[in-house]
Formats: structure tokens, C-alpha cells, sequence
């Protein structure tokens, strides 16, 4: 059987009550939701309703502001793209995803917005000062990640979000590795807009993101995709209120549902205990790998992680680590940049293609660990 350690690009397993969600749906229901009022749409609705109530309810948050999108990188779009305007200015920092580094450097080019990049310091966190610093006077907004998709170091998302408050600056914070591993509470975080995928710590199926809107940025974000809503059909403008403002076109319906079962799973436990779990599985890797003569960890020992590292073998590239460890040993991981260039300069492993990367999640045993550090140190004893 594999050994799935990649839960950072998507968890797997998932809870069994999203397949038999997503299975319900598509054999029973099948229906738009919204799109009529006969028995099936109405519950299609009633779905996406659930979805809603239940990620909203993670997050701390009311079901109005959770706006469902395609992925991660929906979201994040929609965040940059209907927030910012020409002459704005925005810091991000070296730790981002293309997912945030590709829609700055287009707005960049074609709408005249200037970014600043923030280095990360080599203890691998971000300085709230170094962001701070950056800040001029057509600052506009912050945009950082909860937590690196390479080293899983957690960033200091609230120490920045109190500053952006003082500083009068929007902090928009792409949890994308955090969401459904870390506690969340956007009551008593100073967060303006959150982005992450459904797919990865959520547990729900891919084709599903969500995007947090505070009140206040109802009326900052423009929505960036215009169509039908199923509600003011009359009206050639779309709808002013959130969420529908920002949903044209038939939601995915069968990834909701599974999103709805994913996230009822997690409010059913503690979420202290499911990162308590990956952080000790992580902890084991890191201790183990680092151990092994030829193999490079990075950022073993920071005490604030989620369950993904990353690491090199001398003498092997990490697409050459990856595929041995999945054709010899049955164990599936990421190798190269993870979408995260930066990081990579920042380390110094770009010039060698990036790292190999372990991540793993509510279901990795520590079974898995042990099969996986004994296959590197297989591998790196050649």
C-alpha cells in the first residue's frame, strides 16, 4: 500500500463521509443549487447552505462571509484582483506561493500596481518589523502566508495583522497549509481576507476554495467573474451582497457536499489534537532525517510548524529522490519548487531544483514515518 506524504498539495485519505457525500449527491440529487425550485435544487441548496454553516463555524466566523470558489488560487485571485487598483502598493514576502506571486507581477504589469517583496530571515519566520518598514503611504495591503508550503514554518499573522490595523493597511493571509490543521478564529484575528483551498487540510475534494471577507470589504471587492446567480435575474448588475456577489455561474455542487462532511469531521474533534498529532509526526521526520549522513533538513527545529518539511540527499537531484522513493519503496512525496521560488532562493537549494518534501496529515501513522526515514537513509547510503 502507499505511503501518501503529500497532503500538502491534497490531503488523502479523506473521512469516508465525503465520499459517501460526493456519491449521494451525484446518484440522488444531481441538481444546480438555485437554479429552480423543485425538490432537488432545493436541496442542492441546502448543501451548499451546510457547506457554508460549517466552514464558517471553523473559522469563527458568520456563513455570510465565506465566499466558495475553485481552489486556493480562485480565491487568492479574487482577493488581489478585485481589491487593488492602479497606484496601489502592496508588500508580500518571499514566502509566497505562484498562486500570489503570479497575480502581483501581472497587476504589476498591467495595472500599474507596485509590490515590494519582504525577505524571510534565516531562522525561517517573518519579521513583523521588516513588513512594517516597507510600508508607504499608497500601501494599500499586506498579503502573507500563514504558514510556508516548503519548510511549514508558521508566520506571525497576527503581530502583523495588529500592525496593518494601526497602520491603517489591509492584511490579506493565504492559509493554505493552515486551515483545518491550525485553530483559526477570525472573531479575534486581525485578518481583512483569508484565502485557502477546500482540498488539502479541509479534507474536502478538489474544485473547492473558500474566501473570508470581512464586513468592511464588501464594498472594497469588486467581483471579478459576472454571470448568473440565480437570484436577481431581473437585474443586468449583480447583487450587492456577499456571498452571491461573488459566486456567478453553478457552484460544484458534489465538492460542497464533500466539503460539508470534511469540515463536519473536523468539528467533531479537537483540532489542538489533529495538529498536535501532525507536529509530532513532523518532529519525528525532521529528528530522523536529520540524523542521516548526506541528508540536509530545513528548518528541523522551529518550534511553530505544520506537518510538512523539507529536505535534499547529496548527490541527487529531488525529482531523482522523489521517483526512487515512489518506484523502490511505494511512498508518494513532492519534489522541486512547490510553486514557492522564493523560498527556494532564500535556502539556497534553488540552483539545485528545489527540495524534496514530506507533509503529512490527520491519517499519516507513524508507521509511515519509519518506512519513509528508513527508505532516505537507504537511499542516501547509496
Amino acid at each position: 500500500m502507499t505511503i501518501y506524504l503529500d497532503n500538502a498539495a491534497t490531503s488523502f485519505p479523506k473521512p469516508e463521509e465525503v465520499y459517501r457525500a460526493v456519491d449521494d449527491y451525484q446518484r440522488h440529487v444531481g441538481a444546480a443549487a438555485g437554479r429552480g425550485g423543485y425538490r432537488a435544487t432545493r436541496t442542492a441548496e441546502t448543501l451548499v447552505d451546510r457547506a457554508r454553516r460549517n466552514v464558517a463555524r471553523l473559522f469563527g466566523t458568520t456563513p455570510s462571509r465565506i465566499i466558495f470558489t475553485l481552489n486556493g488560487t480562485d480565491s487568492l485571485n479574487l482577493a488581489l484582483h478585485g481589491f487593488l487598483r492602479a497606484g496601489d502598493h502592496v508588500v508580500a514576502t518571499s514566502l509566497e506561493h505562484n498562486s500570489v506571486l503570479r497575480p502581483l507581477a501581472w497587476l504589476r504589469e498591467h495595472r500599474g500596481i507596485a509590490v515590494s517583496v519582504v525577505p524571510v530571515r534565516e531562522d525561517g519566520r517573518l519579521s513583523c518589523d521588516d513588513i512594517r518598514r516597507e510600508i508607504v503611504s499608497s500601501t494599500r495591503l499586506i498579503c502573507m502566508t500563514h504558514a510556508s508550503n516548503v519548510t511549514g514554518v508558521v508566520q506571525p499573522i497576527a503581530e502583523v495583522g495588529e500592525m496593518c490595523r494601526q497602520q491603517g493597511v489591509r492584511l490579506l493571509v493565504d492559509a493554505a497549509q493552515t486551515a483545518g490543521h491550525l485553530a483559526i478564529d477570525l472573531a479575534n484575528l486581525p485578518i481583512d481576507m483569508l484565502a485557502c483551498p477546500g482540498h488539502k487540510g479541509l479534507l474536502g475534494p478538489l474544485g473547492t476554495g473558500v474566501l473570508f471577507l470581512s464586513d468592511e470589504m464588501d464594498d472594497l471587492v469588486e467581483p471579478v467573474r459576472l454571470g448568473g446567480t440565480g437570484t436577481h435575474s431581473e437585474d443586468e448588475a449583480p447583487p450587492l451582497a456577499a456571498p452571491t456577489r461573488y459566486e456567478a455561474g453553478n457552484l460544484n455542487v458534489p465538492g460542497l457536499a464533500g466539503l460539508a462532511a470534511s469540515v463536519d469531521w473536523l468539528l467533531a474533534r479537537d483540532a489542538g489534537e489533529l495538529h498536535r498529532h501532525e507536529r509530532a509526526l513532523r518532529e519525528e521526520l525532521a529528528s530522523n532525517l536529520s540524523g542521516i549522513p548526506g541528508v540536509t533538513v530545513f528548518h528541523a527545529d522551529r518550534p511553530e510548524t505544520v506537518g510538512v518539511l523539507s529536505f535534499e540527499v547529496n548527490g541527487y537531484g529531488p525529482q531523482e529522490v522523489a521517483a526512487i522513493l515512489d518506484e523502490n519503496f511505494d511512498i508518494a512525496c513532492r519534489a522541486g519548487f512547490h510553486c514557492a521560488p522564493r523560498v527556494h532562493q532564500a535556502l539556497g537549494t534553488f540552483d539545485r531544483g528545489g527540495t524534496v518534501r514530506f507533509s503529512v496529515g490527520p491519517f499519516s501513522q507513524p508507521e509511515h514515518v519509519h518506512s519513509a526515514v528508513d527508505a532516505v537513509r537507504q537511499l542516501a547510503a547509496g
